[in-house]
């Protein structure tokens, strides 16, 4: 809770132990076991940081943290401690938090989308688990399409454009190197299961702004922002890429702003193990440096696992403020955990801190932050103060008044499919006269339903000039490109998903032209942020 303008986390007989906001950006960890009391020492964080009129955001894995939403309300075990430790008088007060609520599936929340443009190869490789020579030809694509002004929005962008790079490929490799149909097809292969896992709906524009997550209320308590991740949890790599994007836009396009007395934002990481399951060294490495760096420009960072032995060394090191809730220590490898936990604290001599590890209840916690000089405090044994809101998860329909009354509703509910990859090698299809000399049997049929179709668009719309041709032209191609069919019939098979906003043929022309220069823009700012972070930091 929020106390004399410091941040209490928990108490116990002789003292409180008051995390500093000033060095709330020298990041934290919360540890322990599942069902020893992580989640309320989470509540009890963002809380103290939303009165601090610091934005937070947090992913809810349960669905239990929504309760941050509703006034909480008394308890045996909350009356108890409020009792012995004096909480009333230091400001104790149970009441409700402002939230915005945020799902990448649209149900439970705000869709959060991303194109992959912003992405970018490198993120898009780890959620394939693509091999380096896989992840070269996803890179080339990604070139290509920069250098030709095709966007790469969504899923179906992506097919047009691998099938269209490999139809060319005598036109590209003198450039960019080999490009092998082999690994090509396996990366369209990923992508049907990357569909399967909601891709379709998190590959898609209006893309998440960021500035939207650091953002007051008008009583001037941060907004805590709560991403729905029961369902999520069923797809570890979109979740973990998720979050290593948003640390990277962070990174990115926030200011350097030096010693603050209070974040600019902070961000819990949950379930961290799943950021650095399978993460090559390399990759690690960097994650590390942007956790470093970051704190500069006034954001603080929080991950939550069951052991400390989860999160890197390296990483581990840069987290000044740490809870640590029990550990078992039933089998060897479960004393090791244990053991590492303890060698994380500065001991205290009043106790062994491995011992008391295994011994901790529910609520109760190993506490240790830094202190005005920024050094690690003494571990302390205490009692978690309890949340100020509500204990549980909200009601389905109490979550959906307050979805509806978002501000960023009209922002985001309705997905809009722009003139992207996918559109603009399509438009090769309606200005080639001797299309149908050139297309395969196998896709005439399809392709000239899409003609079909295009063609009953209102003849008093005028089309935008098409997509610029590459620069150099292999000999004796036809003018017609068999990768630009398979591009349409690869990337053209898409259902309409309930909640997208179907737009007829005359209001895409009509948009067409603020669609491409909107388009435009944002490839520009957001392309080179993983491609800069992730692929030339030193």
């Amino acid at each position: 809770m929020f106390a004399d303008e410091k941040i209490l986390i928990g108490c116990n007989e002789n003292t409180g132990v008051y995390l500093l906001p000033k060095l709330a950006n020298r990041h934290g960890l919360i540890a322990g076991a599942t069902g020893t009391g992580k989640t309320v020492t989470l509540k009890v964080m963002a809380e103290s940081f939303s009165d601090l009129g610091v934005p937070v955001f947090l992913a809810d894995m349960k669905g239990d943290i929504s309760g941050l939403a509703k006034i909480g309300s008394d308890t045996d075990f909350i009356t108890n401690n409020r009792q012995k430790y004096g909480l009333d008088e230091k400001g104790f007060n149970f009441k409700a938090y402002p939230v915005e609520f945020w799902d990448l599936f649209g149900e439970k929340g705000l869709p959060v989308r991303v194109t992959l443009s912003e992405m970018g190869p490198v993120l898009l490789s780890k959620i394939l688990n693509l091999s380096e020579a896989q992840s070269g030809v996803l890179n080339i694509v990604f070139k290509v399409a920069d250098k030709n002004s095709l966007p790469i929005i969504d899923l179906k962008d992506l097919k047009s454009m691998i099938n269209h790079v490999v139809e060319n490929k005598d036109q590209y490799e003198g450039e960019y190197g080999a490009i092998a149909d082999k690994s090509a097809n396996t990366i369209l292969r990923s992508l049907i299961t990357l569909e399967d896992q909601g891709g379709n709906d998190f590959f898609f524009e209006p893309a998440l702004d960021l500035n939207d997550f650091m953002k007051v209320d008008d009583n001037g308590k941060g907004i805590i922002n709560i991403l729905d991740a029961q369902k999520l949890s069923l797809s570890p790599e979109i979740y973990s890429t998720f979050l290593l994007w948003m640390l990277s836009e962070l990174f990115e396009n926030l200011p350097e702003v030096g010693d603050m007395d209070k974040p600019k934002f902070v961000f819990f990481f949950d379930e961290a193990h799943l950021l650095f399951d399978d993460m090559s060294p390399e990759f690690a490495k960097k994650i590390e440096q942007i956790v470093r760096l970051i704190r500069s420009k006034g954001v603080g960072l929080y991950f939550i696992s069951q052991s400390p032995a989860d999160i890197p060394d390296d990483i581990l090191a840069q987290l000044g403020n740490r809870v640590q809730h029990a550990l078992h220590a039933y089998t060897p490898k479960d004393q090791k955990a244990v053991k590492v936990a303890a060698e994380t604290f500065r001991p205290n001599p009043e106790f062994n801190t491995a011992d008391v590890i295994s011994e901790l209840g529910i609520g109760e916690a190993l506490v240790s932050v830094l202190d005005e000089k920024g050094v690690p405090t003494v571990v302390e044994k205490v009692n978690i103060v309890p949340p100020q809101s509500y204990i549980g998860a909200i009601d389905d329909a109490r979550r959906e008044e307050l979805i509806n009354l978002s501000e960023l509703k009209s922002k985001y509910w309705e997905a809009v499919d722009p003139e992207s990859a996918y559109e603009l090698l399509l438009n090769k299809i309606d200005s080639n006269p001797d299309l149908q000399s050139e297309v395969v049997p196998e896709t005439k049929e399809v392709i000239e339903q899409a003609i079909e179709q295009r063609q009953e668009a209102p003849a008093e719309v005028t089309p935008q000039a098409e997509a610029p041709e590459p620069e150099q032209e292999a000999p004796q191609k036809p003018a017609f490109d068999l990768g630009d069919i398979l591009g349409t019939v690869m990337g053209g098979g898409q259902t309409q998903k309930s909640g997208r906003a179907k737009k007829s043929e005359a209001q895409k022309m009509a948009e067409r032209a603020a669609s491409q220069a909107a388009n435009t823009v944002a490839r520009e700012v957001t392309k080179g942020i993983m491609r800069g972070i992730f692929g030339q930091m030193k």
